[in-house]
């Protein structure tokens, strides 16, 4: 009877699979159209610029979201770190990234296809990670993955607001970054009016290209600018520094926090598996020759210059890689936020509203608590590293592999899996060695380690510029010259 009821079992698993597959294909897997709808319309305008559900579109998505303001502050993380350990680093955090974003795609899949056993629908409604984890690990799971997901995306678009305005100052310093701060809030408040990732295509594409060019400006300009007189190269000198910066790498290669929802914008989420990887890849083409060329130039300057564009000379082609920044950055926030609103909508009842306009005004009072924290904190660089040690750490990589380990712990869950190991690691044995071990390093190494200093160096910011703090690293005004003394004045009788 036993070897019966498992082939029942196996039956009923398969079944759910294929009815996924076949809803993926027909362009269920996404909110919006499906490819072969789309096709039926043709290639208008909309199409083009506004529904995107292809694989290209989720790997221009991925790498967009990965590289953003970050790729600002990775040459001050090389300062802290070293050349040698920068570089480790940043391609040993961007294969940790790819495995557990890996893990993230075959949990949705899973989860998708128990659902479909039950005939859920998920028409007008976007799957996020926690109801993922809800689906799979129970109510436990789910509030930790809400907690630490919501909290990294609400600091992840606070940092947008703070590289925003840090940007934007050195262009134009007549006013303080405070005040491009409550500027930029209002600007970025906009996102509000972007439905899902559905609706991303063409910002994405535009935002990868935006940071494709910043990222060679600052190598070029590196190089032409030269080393500075007297440069010198003494990272890494305390322990504090080394884990700050290798926690800021770590927040780099940690950008997929919103992997579920870029997936189930998809036409077919099953190509999602090598997407990260392969974005990950394009972008080490982007963040360790800038990351190198600016720490070669101006070597332990950086120490004091957590923005990258605040060490090169003014002129068009800075400008325009500013210019640049903050278009992506506004994207970016877009990536960041979006989330927010779908947690937002689904607690007060309105996820399933069509109506832009009117999920546009109940997203609203998402983006205060946004805009107060990013004049509160407004530390370009530190931030970065106290997020990416304290819930990066648990959100992108200590999570989904726990989760992976617990969801396939029995042998009938692993036999009916919906998503079979891969072909570089086909036993689930090296799986779970695999994800104890990314468990063990992120959780000593940069949940603690990385902690203690990144939280060590933001409460030394805090000490040295304090809370509101009007204007972060701002050169000090030139004092003007003193009065020469009046000479003797000429008496006329």
């Amino acid at each position: 009877m036993l070897p019966q009821k498992q082939a029942e079992e196996a039956a009923i698993v398969t079944s759910g699979v294929a009815a996924l597959n076949n809803e993926m294909e027909q362009g269920g897997g996404g909110d919006g159209k499906g490819e072969d709808e789309e096709a039926s319309h043709g290639l208008s305008m909309t199409t083009l610029l506004w529904h995107g559900g292809s694989a290209w579109d989720a790997w221009f998505s991925c790498a967009s979201n990965q590289v953003a303001q970050v790729l600002l502050t990775l040459p001050y993380s090389f300062s802290q770190l070293g050349m040698l350990s920068g570089v480790i680093l940043q391609l040993f955090y961007g294969l940790l990234g790819s495995w557990t974003a890996y893990l993230i795609s075959v949990l949705y899949i899973e989860y998708r296809a128990r659902k479909e056993k039950e005939n859920v629908s998920f028409k007008n409604h976007v799957i996020q990670w926690f109801e993922v984890l809800d689906g799979l690990l129970g109510p436990y799971w789910k509030a930790a993955g809400l907690a630490f997901n919501c909290t990294f995306l609400l600091f992840g678009s606070v940092i947008q607001l703070i590289a925003c305005a840090s940007n934007i100052y050195y262009i134009n310093d007549r006013l303080d970054k405070r005040t491009w701060t409550y500027i930029f809030g209002a600007c970025c408040a906009t996102s509000v009016f972007i439905p899902s990732f559905h609706n991303y295509r063409i910002w994405s594409f535009l935002g990868l290209g935006m940071t494709t060019y910043t990222a060679w400006y600052l190598t070029i300009a590196a190089f032409v600018h030269g080393q500075v007189e007297g440069v010198t190269h003494s990272g890494p000198t305390k322990l504090v520094l080394y884990f700050t910066g290798a926690t800021n790498i770590l927040y780099t290669f940690g950008g997929h926090a919103v992997t579920v929802e870029i997936m189930h914008a998809m036409w077919k989420p099953q190509k999602f598996k090598c997407i990260y990887l392969m974005a990950t890849v394009y972008v080490f083409t982007l963040t360790l020759p800038s990351a190198a060329a600016m720490y070669w130039s101006f070597g332990d300057q950086l120490l004091t210059h957590s923005n990258a564009f605040s060490l090169l000379p003014h002129s068009g082609w800075r400008d325009a890689a500013v210019i640049l920044m903050l278009i992506h950055q506004f994207i970016t926030f877009g990536f960041a936020s979006t989330p927010l609103y779908f947690v937002w909508e689904k607690v007060i009842g309105m996820h399933d509203t069509k109506s832009i306009c009117l999920r546009a005004l109940v997203r609203l009072p998402v983006v205060i608590p946004i805009w107060f924290l990013a004049i509160v904190f407004p530390f370009f660089g530190p931030i970065n590293s106290a997020v990416g040690a304290l819930l990066v750490s648990f959100t992108v990589y200590i999570i989904p592999s726990m989760a992976h380990m617990l969801t396939y712990r029995t042998p009938s869950a692993r036999k009916n899996a919906a998503e079979k190991p891969p072909f570089f690691l086909p036993s689930w044995t090296a799986m779970y060695a695999v994800n104890a071990f990314v468990v063990a390093w992120v959780l000593v190494v940069g949940f603690g380690l990385g902690g203690w200093a990144s939280m060590t160096n933001f409460v030394k910011q805090v000490d040295t510029f304090g809370l509101f703090a009007k204007c972060y690293q701002c050169p000090k005004p030139q004092q003007p010259p003193p009065l020469s003394a009046p000479g003797p004045q000429m008496q006329h009788h």
